[in-house]
């Protein structure tokens, strides 16, 4: 009897593969992905090349990605820049903080305010505290006030120092002034004047007066409080560097 023919083998079952993802699509999501952390995020350079090099050995010694890479800017100039301004603010903080020490120690508080701007650190005094009314003649009891001034205003390196008189809308009829911006101008230059005769060391190139009168109030001339806040002398101390790096224009510097 014929021996029945051996059955063939049946082919080994084919693995299906349509779940396995291309090991270059795996590399693409890679690079893909340290491209988007490279560029949502602050990276050290060094570190970046040292990075590449390994991306490099991964991807079977092929060109790394920084091999040619685009321009990157340098913080360094902006870290200057961004230093030089921090380190004025921070000046002009201190002598904020020295001003507020003088007017705790006087006991001036609600006569004197100090306040940082863009234009620097701005310093007001009441005018109440100065002049008699309708006077620009600076009263003998709160001549010290200027004095004591003058001695935090001696600052290194230099600043310019602006002195502004300003007053209410009550007009100067019989008064020895034609008008309100006259006895503004003429408070500021007295007070200036007693500022830089304080102090021998201070230089008068970089003071200067303006008198601006009944404009630019800080509160309403409607009630007797809003024209006392009106009536005022500000000494401007002025920084000497920008936020962008570059020198302030001193209003009296040499």
């Amino acid at each position: 009897m014929a021996k029945k023919a051996k059955k063939h083998k049946k082919h080994e079952e084919h693995i299906p593969e349509s779940w396995l993802i291309p090991y270059a699509d795996i590399l693409t999501l890679l690079l893909a992905l340290f491209i988007v952390l490279f560029a949502s995020s602050s990276v050290d350079v060094k570190k970046l090349s040292q990075l590449s090099a390994v991306f490099s050995t991964v991807f079977d010694g092929g060109s790394g990605v920084m091999d040619n890479p685009s321009p990157v800017e340098t913080d360094t100039p902006n870290s200057e820049t961004l230093s030089a301004y921090q380190e004025d603010q921070r000046q002009l903080k201190e002598i904020e903080t020295d001003v507020e020490q003088y007017i705790a120690s006087k006991e001036l508080e609600g006569k004197f305010d100090t306040k940082m701007t863009e234009d620097g650190l701005l310093i007001t005094i009441k005018a109440s505290v100065l002049f008699d009314p309708g006077q620009a003649v600076i009263s003998s009891k709160y001549e010290y006030i200027a004095k004591d001034l003058a001695k935090v205003l001696n600052l290194k390196p230099k600043r310019s120092v602006v002195v502004s008189g300003y007053t209410d809308t009550v007009p100067t009829t019989g008064s020895q002034f034609s008008s309100n911006w006259e006895l503004s101008a003429i408070r500021a230059v007295n007070f200036l004047t007693l500022l830089v005769n304080s102090n021998k060391e201070l230089d008068p190139a970089y003071f200067s007066a303006k008198g601006y009168g009944e404009n630019n109030p800080v509160a309403s001339n409607d009630t007797a409080e809003g024209k006392a806040k009106n009536r005022r002398v500000e000494v401007l101390v002025q920084p000497l560097v920008k936020e962008d790096g570059s020198s302030y224009e001193q209003t009296n510097s040499k």
